[in-house]
């Protein structure tokens, strides 16, 4: 090959590494690293299978152990239950993210990819959005058991899709926070460890296993207006077709404030690992 050709060769190469990617390229980079990341997933199932078995020992233990020792208004403990353990998994789902980043922190494959000619941001969207995808799968799996159990939704079709969609979107929205941690924590151990403290106490003192009025008037305060309580309000008052107040309205703004803060700060701390 000449010279010449070379250089007319190489040229919209280079040019296409020194400009900023367009929307295609950006979008074709984190499909990219998603299907990297459901492959993994779909080749090695074990994670998958223990991620659905502590959601299953969950709805069963809360519906034939602990039910009958709770109270709801309606009576119907399945019914209240179901939704929140929906919300619960896909949040649980969402730290999927902080351990596969820690994971390919840990091996050294982050600074592989930084220096592939890539979106910056397609392997922590790539990440997040395989996470998406994988909370989906559990969510209609989750949803089959909870009707196996006894689990009976008087909303509707719409929406059941509506409170599915919107419990997805708050998971995916907390997930970049999830992202931050994976990306600062040394190992995967630590990075599980390090979502403890938060996750914890907003899924256990929230309303997806007890109502609110229930528990002590001091921490009610707090319960009623955390954000998982909220999307968990949402979403069951969503499926059981039960009046839930500007929940809905205030679990997409407690989303949106999560993506707005967290994804930059993600973003950021993605670009300075080293």
């Amino acid at each position: 090959m000449s010279t010449a050709t070379r250089a007319n060769t190489d040229a919209p190469r280079a040019a296409l590494t020194s400009a900023e990617p367009s929307l295609r390229w950006v979008v074709s980079d984190v499909w990219t690293m998603a299907r990297r990341n459901i492959l993994a997933l779909v080749r090695i199932p074990v994670s998958f299978v223990f991620a659905l078995i502590q959601p299953v020992m969950f709805v069963l233990l809360f519906r034939y152990v602990f039910g009958g020792a709770i109270r709801v208004p309606n009576g119907q403990y399945v019914n209240f239950l179901i939704p929140g353990i929906l919300v619960q998994t896909t949040i649980f789902g969402a730290l999927g993210t902080t351990i596969g980043l820690a994971e390919d922190l840990q091996r050294g494959l982050i600074e592989r990819f930084r220096a592939l000619p890539m979106a910056r941001m397609a392997v922590l969207a790539g990440r997040t959005v395989s996470d998406l995808i994988r909370n989906v799968v559990v969510l209609l799996i989750i949803t089959g058991v909870g009707f196996l159990v006894g689990f009976r939704p008087h909303g509707g079709l719409g929406p059941y899709i509506e409170a599915s969609l919107l419990m997805l979107y708050f998971a995916y929205a907390l997930s970049w926070g999830f992202a931050y941690v994976g990306l600062a924590a040394p190992n995967s151990e630590t990075a599980q460890a390090m979502t403890f403290p938060v996750i914890f106490p907003l899924t256990f003192a929230s309303s997806i296993f007890v109502p609110v009025q229930f528990m002590p008037s001091w921490l009610q305060v707090f319960v009623r207006n955390q954000p998982v309580s909220q999307a968990s309000d949402a979403v069951r008052g969503l499926m059981l077709g039960l009046p839930h107040g500007q929940s809905v309205w205030i679990a997409l703004v407690w989303g949106a404030g999560a993506l707005v803060l967290l994804a930059p700060l993600a973003t950021l701390r993605y670009r300075r690992t080293a």
